[in-house]
């Protein structure tokens, strides 16, 4: 059985699970006693109300944010049934009314709605590094998982261009997941002229994510691997795959095969391949798109790690869960081990989820100083 098939089981088991309980739940409304005498009947109300809900989510969203959004309301009226019951319990309170449940419906609503805004509303965040490798600052604009389609059209990436170039970069880094497996050929296209706008002092460069090579073919997404690439580079943005390039004698730029290439059969070069005929003197900047590779970029004396592909762990509280299970370095920020600085963007998209419960979507803006 496939991940993504044992994944449509497991949301489908818990929006059965879930909307049982909040129809059972639903009967803890006193005004429903006005209108029904039978419990069953209160909870087959429930249960279709909270269908309704599920399915205007479903049908304006997809099934994926349908199950968010009722995992959401679920999780939250559990733990208002619990702190309500914690009162009433230990503070000798007594309700008239069941608070817990209306108390449940506005927090989620209001919840949700952070959670659109925060995907949706792309923010600025903003880095300052020191080197002495460097005669002068250098100005990184730094984004990934645009997932074309998901949040924004290709059109609508314009507006975010033209936010980036009022920071006047020296070049900007585009760490992976640029389009989607379903990214149609207009808004592919779109995208890369919006993109293509943007003036820099070096340029746009450009390593591929898991998802910018489709394997579902040409016909599922409009346009074929090759013209991904083709359309890239007409361009005059650069895309690296396993090679270094260096950029007014001054520092050098790497940019990684994706870490799943090795899956697909692929060979991806070694980090400490890919420095083997360059001058360790100069200031090294790594393009990856999955942070997962840091032990060995940081005995490869790298100074800057770029990466992006965990959208920040996206929701609360499975930004913690995929940390601690240990899949990637980081989920997101800035950190610092021994003299390489590495930073993770939550992303400027999202992948088919319409919200982030646990960041925000964001560009990054890096200012690499001479100390």
């Amino acid at each position: 059985m496939s991940f993504w098939r044992l994944l449509d089981i497991l949301m489908l088991s818990f929006t059965f699970c879930a909307l049982t309980y909040l129809g059972v739940r639903f009967t803890c409304f006193r005004f429903l006693n006005h209108f029904f005498k039978h419990k069953s009947v209160k909870i087959a109300v429930g249960v279709v109300l909270f269908s309704l809900f599920f399915a205007i989510l479903f049908y304006f969203l997809g099934f994926m944010n349908a199950v968010i959004g009722l995992f959401y309301l679920f999780c939250i009226w559990i733990v208002c049934d619990v702190v309500f019951w914690g009162i009433q319990k230990f503070c000798k309170y007594s309700f008239q009314s069941y608070f817990a449940g209306g108390v449940a419906l506005i927090l989620s609503a209001l919840y949700l709605l952070v959670g659109w805004y925060q995907a949706h509303y792309v923010s600025e965040t903003f880095y300052s590094l020191h080197s002495d490798k460097l005669s002068s600052p250098l100005r990184i604009i730094q984004f990934a998982d645009a997932h074309i389609g998901t949040t924004f059209s290709g059109a609508e990436l314009a507006k975010y261009v033209q936010q980036m170039q009022k920071h006047h970069p020296d070049m900007v880094l585009i760490v992976g997941d640029f389009v989607d497996n379903d990214t149609s050929r207009q808004n592919f296209l779109d995208a890369l002229d919006a993109l293509s706008s943007l003036k820099t002092t070096y340029g746009i460069f450009f390593v591929l994510g898991n998802h910018d090579i489709s394997s579902n073919g040409e016909a599922f997404r409009g346009f074929s691997n090759q013209e991904l690439m083709n359309e890239i580079k007409k361009r005059g943005i650069f895309v690296l795959q396993d090679e270094a390039i260096l950029i007014d004698d001054k520092f050098y730029l790497i940019g990684r095969k994706d870490a799943y290439e090795n899956r697909r059969g692929r060979d991806r070069k070694s980090i400490s391949s890919l420095l083997q005929n360059l001058d360790k003197s100069k200031y090294m900047i790594v393009m990856d798109h999955q942070p997962n590779d840091y032990a060995n970029e940081q005995a490869a004396g790298i100074d800057l790690v770029v990466s992006g592909h965990t959208h920040g762990g996206q929701l609360f509280p499975f930004n913690y869960v995929s940390l601690w299970a240990g899949l990637n370095d980081k989920i997101y920020g800035y950190e610092r081990r021994g003299q390489t600085d590495f930073i993770v963007t939550s992303g400027i998209s999202d992948w088919r989820v319409k919200f982030k419960t646990g960041c925000k979507s964001e560009f990054v803006v890096i200012d690499v100083l001479n100390k």
